[in-house]
C-alpha cells in the first residue's frame, strides 16, 4: 500500500487531515524542558518528570517507530463563538467539550485505520496516540504538514482553521514524509491582545515558538486542571467560563471561515448551560448530563465551584438565593467560592444601583 493510499484510507474513515513525518525529535522538543523549567506547566505534574521526557521522542513510546501518521478532525459547529455571545444567566463551556469525549471518537477511528493497514500490509508494529499519550502532537502535526503552531499555541490549518482534534499512529513502517506547513500568523497578535489574563507570553526564541502558554494565567487551566480552591486573583477574570476558554481561537482571523463538522459526535448537548439549572444539579444529574463529555474531567466539585464563580461575576441579583443555598454544601471548596460569589455579586449590584 502506497503512502497516498494510506492517506486516502484515513480520509475515508472520516479524518479531515492526514500527514506523515519521521519518528524523531522535533524542534519544539528542544523548548519543552525550558517551558517546564519556567513553571508554565503549573501543577500539571503529569507533564513533568519521566513522562515529560518521553514527549520529545516517539521511540520512547514505540522503540521500532519509523513514521508518525498524524490526523486531524474538525469539531467546530455552526454556533456562535464565546466572543459573540451575550451571556444572560448562562455559562460558557469550551467548544471542544460540547459533544462526546473526543478521546473515544479519535481512538475508534484510529483503531479502524490501524485495522485496515494491518489487513492490507500484514504484520508491523503500531501505537495509537491521542492527547493523553506523552507525545508533542502539535509538533508532529506541524511537521506532517497539517498546519502551523500559531501565536495562540494551537495548530492552525490554512483551509480549516484551528478547531481540530489531533491523533497519531506511530508505526514501524517507513513511509514517505510530508513537508512541514509554513508559518502564516505573520505579525498578527490578535490572540495575544484578546487574552484577558495575558497567558500568551513571548519566549525570546529565535528558532522555536515565538509565544508560549503560561498555564498559571490561563482560564482553561484554572477551570479544568486546577483542583481545590481557585486563587482569588483568578476568580473575577474567569467571567462566566465554566469549563475551558476559547477566546484566543475565537478572535483568530483563520477561524473567520473555519470549517464546520457534520459529525453527530461533536454536536452540542449543553453548550451554554443555564447557571440556575446547573447550580441545582446533584452529583448524579451532573454525571447524566456531562458523564461522557470532556466536562466530566472537572468532577462535580470543580464544576460547582466554577458555577459559583460565574454567578458571582454575572452581576445578576437573581443568583443570590442560589448562592446562599450553596453555602449549605458539605464541601468546603463549594462553600468558599459561594461566599466569594455572594460578596462579589453584592458589590456589583451596589455599583449598578448607585
Amino acid at each position: 500500500m502506497s503512502t497516498e493510499r494510506i492517506k486516502a484510507r484515513a480520509l475515508e474513515i472520516g479524518f479531515d487531515l492526514v500527514g506523515i513525518s519521521e519518528a524523531r525529535p522535533t524542534l519544539e522538543a528542544a523548548f519543552y524542558p525550558e517551558w517546564i523549567e519556567l513553571g508554565f506547566a503549573g501543577n500539571m505534574s503529569y507533564l513533568k518528570g519521566r513522562r515529560g521526557d518521553m514527549r520529545s521522542d516517539p521511540r520512547s513510546l514505540l522503540p521500532s517507530a519509523n513514521s508518525v501518521i498524524s490526523v486531524g478532525i474538525v469539531y467546530n459547529t455552526q454556533h456562535p463563538y464565546s466572543t459573540d455571545v451575550d451571556f444572560n444567566g448562562q455559562g460558557w463551556v469550551s467548544r471542544y467539550a460540547w459533544g462526546e469525549d473526543y478521546h473515544h471518537v479519535l481512538k475508534r477511528r484510529l483503531q479502524a485505520l490501524v485495522d485496515i493497514l494491518h489487513k492490507d500490509l500484514g504484520a508491523f508494529e503500531t501505537k495509537i496516540c491521542v492527547d493523553t499519550a506523552p507525545l508533542l502532537e502539535r509538533a508532529y502535526a506541524h511537521r506532517s504538514g497539517l498546519g502551523w503552531i500559531g501565536h495562540n499555541t494551537c495548530l492552525i490549518n490554512q483551509q480549516l482553521g484551528s478547531w481540530l482534534f489531533l491523533g497519531e499512529v506511530l508505526t514501524s513502517l517507513s513511509l514517505e514524509c510530508d513537508n512541514p506547513a509554513a508559518f502564516r500568523c505573520g505579525s498578527c497578535t490578535r490572540c495575544i491582545e484578546a487574552c484577558p489574563t495575558d497567558a500568551l507570553v513571548p519566549t525570546g526564541e529565535l528558532e522555536g515558538p515565538a509565544y508560549a502558554l503560561d498555564s498559571n494565567k490561563c482560564i482553561s487551566y484554572w477551570s479544568i486542571e486546577l483542583k481545590g480552591s481557585l486563587p482569588e486573583s483568578a476568580r473575577a477574570m474567569m467571567g462566566e467560563h465554566l469549563f475551558g476558554c476559547d477566546i484566543c481561537q475565537d478572535v483568530c482571523p483563520w477561524n473567520r471561515r473555519a470549517a464546520v463538522t457534520k459529525a453527530d459526535e461533536f454536536q452540542p448537548r449543553n453548550a451554554l448551560p443555564n447557571l440556575e439549572e446547573v447550580a441545582s444539579m446533584t452529583p448524579e444529574e451532573f454525571d447524566r448530563c456531562f458523564g461522557d463529555t470532556p466536562v466530566e474531567r472537572t468532577r462535580y466539585r470543580g464544576f460547582l465551584r466554577n458555577v459559583a464563580v460565574a454567578m458571582g461575576n454575572s452581576g445578576k441579583e437573581q443568583f443570590l438565593e442560589l448562592l446562599y443555598r450553596m453555602t449549605d454544601s458539605p464541601d468546603p471548596v463549594i462553600v468558599e467560592h459561594a461566599l466569594w460569589a455572594i460578596d462579589t455579586l453584592k458589590d456589583k449590584i451596589a455599583v449598578s444601583k448607585s
